[in-house]
């Protein structure tokens, strides 16, 4: 798999999960805005969300591969 098509599933991969808990509107696509000046608590508190939920579905992905599921 190319370094492009790589890319392209993560940044389906993020899409999904931020829509699955409703986070759309922090994913970078979305929100393009200059968040140098914000704290990093406050990018950690958007973004974190977002990450977490992408870890969750890679792991339950790889669960079912295991396990002879989809």
């Amino acid at each position: 798999m190319s370094n492009s098509e790589t890319r392209k599933k993560l940044n389906n991969l993020k899409m999904e999960a931020a829509a699955e808990i409703g986070m759309t509107q922090f994913v970078k696509e979305n929100n393009d805005h200059y968040k140098g000046d914000m704290p990093s608590k406050l990018n950690g508190a958007e973004g974190g969300p977002v990450g977490g939920q992408m870890v969750k579905k890679i792991i339950r992905s790889e669960q079912d591969k295991m396990s002879g599921g989809n």
